[in-house]
């Protein structure tokens, strides 16, 4: 049976926020909302794109629809403009002897047109989205994943940047290898359990191996 990585994909593989934030501040000027700034996108990020406009929109949740729907569009179109593989990663994933898959909150049309848009898309057996299996922390695209390529809990490793990815590999069973690259803070990530916490893509090839 293969050993599985599976990895994150915003805050872990890609750093996407400036595509993002743009993404969400056109939505917002759509419905007639002033912008937010980055941080504040930064910390509404990773439980999938309605979640992401639904904090992003505050108390103005009736605009919901038409800001999502703003937001669609808008980073449909943009959303490979600055967005790039974390320094190191792709040449990590290159090397790699583990199976890889990418499990992300993003709808997956979206995530897979991104790692396409960066050469990566290939690397992974498997992607699986949000509007492809319960969001993430449920543990079912976890199984997903693991049926599709034959991989055990003891042979799975998720690797992740922010305590939902933390509670994933938790619900799930498997080995979590958290990143202290990406949008949530160390401090966050150890407050969420997290046990393995990697500073740099160099130091996450062994878990890739």
């Amino acid at each position: 049976m293969p050993r599985l990585a599976i990895l994150d994909l915003d805050g872990t593989l890609v750093d996407s926020l400036d595509d993002l934030a743009a993404s969400v501040n056109h939505a917002l000027a759509t419905v007639g909302l002033p912008p937010r700034t980055q941080e504040e996108i930064r910390a509404f990020v990773g439980e999938g794109a309605r979640v992401l406009l639904e904090r992003a929109l505050g108390p103005h949740a009736e605009r919901l629809e038409p800001a999502l729907a703003a937001w669609r569009a808008h980073y449909e179109a943009h959303c490979l403009d600055t967005t790039r593989p974390y320094p190191g990663l792709a040449a990590a994933l290159a090397g790699a002897g583990r199976t890889l898959a990418v499990h992300t909150n993003k709808p997956g049309a979206m995530a897979r047109r991104i790692l396409d848009g960066l050469g990566l898309l290939g690397r992974f057996a498997v992607v699986v989205g949000g509007d492809e299996a319960p969001r993430k922390p449920d543990p079912e695209g976890v199984r997903v994943i693991q049926a599709r390529v034959g991989a055990t809990d003891a042979e799975t490793v998720f690797v992740g940047d922010s305590p939902v990815d933390v509670a994933t590999a938790r619900a799930a069973g498997v080995q979590m290898v958290a990143v202290g690259w990406g949008l949530r803070s160390r401090a966050a990530l150890l407050d969420a359990g997290a046990t393995v916490l990697v500073e740099s893509a160099a130091e996450l090839v062994p878990w890739l191996a």
